[in-house]
């Protein structure tokens, strides 16, 4: 038989203090955002391993060679603790190669990551009726986030070799954006099976998740922050392409924000997206002011929309 296996430890949570702080974004029109002090960083982080070692483990119950999934754990938050790297990819990286460096029965490793994004709250500042953002209070935001995919695996000289990335996905989960005019979506096909109206200007409210890839994966681990797509950029730029332009369908909307990110970021060698449709039910409309109307949360099921931009 041929086999695959893999194992590892998911939902590990990691709070960072005073991390490397980011410098020198290269600054797009469509974003104020330049860099972050990273006082505070926290993430997601999940781990998975191979190797044939582990298969011992699978046939004959040997566990010698197995790691615990609570030594994982462990690792992970001693290896957070010192990072120096600004970047969540980087941050990642440095967790997963020090897995690789560590046990030398581990093939390859995959590491995943979400951020748990705490900005400083804002706070009275020593002027009066000034306000200022704290530098010990942060606040927990559950909007979008960025997130991060990598695949590390030994070179072809084995345990001695340095590990290299084989493949290193950024993106920006989670984003939910409504716009209540100049959406619409008509002149779709129809048949006996079709009951939509068209909408020739409708209000509309996306789920939308953003991936992207760089020609060089280097590039997201901080080195250089200025060759570095950040996630609050790409929020940022979606919702600025929502808010100026006419779409005719979610696929037009999600093709326009990719032509502009491939535009805005040269080192990018792909976009992806994945959005669903998410636009409310209308309840009540004013028969004074057409403008006015009441909504409702949609019933399921949800039209989904998938999009993977890459390069020539």
């Amino acid at each position: 038989m041929k086999h695959e296996i893999h194992y590892g430890k998911a939902d590990v949570k990691v709070y960072r203090t005073h991390g490397a702080p980011l410098r020198g974004v290269t600054q797009i029109p469509e974003s104020a955002f330049s860099g972050r002090d990273n006082v505070l960083m926290g993430a997601e982080i999940e781990v998975t391993v191979r190797g044939d070692a582990f298969w011992d483990a699978y046939t004959v119950g040997d566990n010698r060679q197995v790691v615990a999934t609570d030594t994982m754990k462990n690792f992970i938050q001693r290896a957070s603790l010192g990072c120096g790297a600004p970047t969540l990819e980087g941050w990642l990286h440095e967790v997963g190669r020090a897995f690789l460096e560590t046990y030398p029965q581990m093939e390859s490793i995959t590491v995943s990551g979400r951020e748990l994004p705490f900005p400083p709250a804002l706070v009275p500042g020593d002027e009066p009726g000034s306000f200022a953002m704290s530098e010990v209070l942060f606040s927990r935001e559950r909007c979008d986030a960025s997130v991060a995919h990598l695949d590390l695996v030994r070179g072809d000289g084995g345990t001695q070799e340095k590990p290299r990335v084989a493949d290193l996905e950024g993106g920006r989960a989670g984003l939910q954006l409504v716009k209540i005019t100049g959406s619409s979506f008509a002149d779709f096909a129809r048949d006996e099976h079709t009951t939509l109206p068209e909408r020739p200007d409708r209000p509309l409210y996306i789920w939308c998740d953003i991936g992207w890839r760089y020609t060089e994966s280097r590039d997201a681990l901080g080195d250089k922050p200025a060759s570095y797509v950040a996630g609050e950029q790409v929020a940022d730029l979606a919702a600025s392409v929502f808010h100026e332009f006419v779409s005719l369908s979610i696929q037009h909307l999600v093709h326009e924000i990719g032509q502009r990110m491939l535009l805005r970021w040269p080192q990018l060698s792909e976009v992806s997206f994945e959005a669903q449709n998410r636009l409310w039910d209308l309840a009540g409309e004013s028969g004074e002011d057409q403008r006015v109307k009441v909504y409702a949360d949609p019933r399921p099921p949800f039209g989904k929309i998938g999009l993977r931009l890459r390069r020539e």
